[in-house]
């Protein structure tokens, strides 16, 4: 089964993605870090987000290993350099939303993230999994939760990002749903046959619990041990 889960940041996707994916034995893939990579190559060439060609040869280099949840997370290489550990570095989240607006660095990327889905059960998250990525998944989800539950859950957590302080972290998370929602190329929106989870009042285990159990309703998840 392919599992789509979408939904804007920090809206618990990728959390709950990896915890359903090792429910389950599947593989797991982040999408949204495909693009963090070839972010992360640009800034190490010194290279303009508006370098569409350089860009689109850097996603061709990007190698993706997506393990099953039993043996651990995916390794993004790009290059044949391990990308991994610089994924999250101020200097990739203050480009990102701007390499993954162009369409040829987009189109590449798709066609990568369909060859990693055609290899067998997998949870891939992103922001347009079930629209344009996968859009005959067996199973598509959106998430969502308010501006302000999404920006407190950002805030807590331990990364640089966390540290700028509440206020001006919710207005950047206002700016990228606005980028995201607004730009040409794969916008994002829940696909017209998706599960909605609203996850404002639920915890991460209880965001598990909802994505398994209409994973369950499917023939492929019929048994009862998971």
């Amino acid at each position: 089964m392919r599992i789509a889960v979408d939904g804007p940041v920090a809206s618990g996707k990728t959390s709950a993605g990896s915890l359903v994916a090792a429910r389950l034995g599947y593989r797991f893939l982040d999408t949204g870090l495909m693009y963090r990579a070839v972010t992360w190559a640009a800034a190490r060439h010194g290279m303009s987000s508006r370098d569409e060609g350089g860009l689109m040869s850097l996603a061709r280099e990007v190698v993706v290993d997506a393990r099953s949840g039993d043996r651990g997370g995916t390794r993004l290489l790009v290059a044949g350099r391990d990308a991994t550990d610089h994924l999250r570095d101020p200097s990739v989240d203050g480009e990102v939303s701007a390499v993954s607006a162009v369409a040829g660095v987009r189109e590449i990327l798709v066609d990568a993230q369909r060859r990693v889905a055609d290899s067998g059960g997998i949870v891939m998250v992103g922001r347009d999994i079930g629209t344009v990525v996968l859009p005959d998944a067996e199973l598509k989800v959106y998430l969502i939760a308010s501006a302000s539950t999404r920006a407190r859950r950002r805030h807590l957590e331990d990364t640089p990002e966390g540290t700028d302080g509440f206020g001006p972290l919710l207005e950047r998370l206002k700016l990228r749903d606005r980028l995201d929602s607004t730009r040409s190329v794969s916008p994002l929106r829940p696909a017209t046959d998706a599960e909605i989870v609203d996850t404002d009042d639920m915890d991460l285990d209880e965001v598990v619990a909802a994505v398994i159990s209409l994973a369950r309703r499917l023939p492929p998840l019929a048994p009862e041990s998971y």
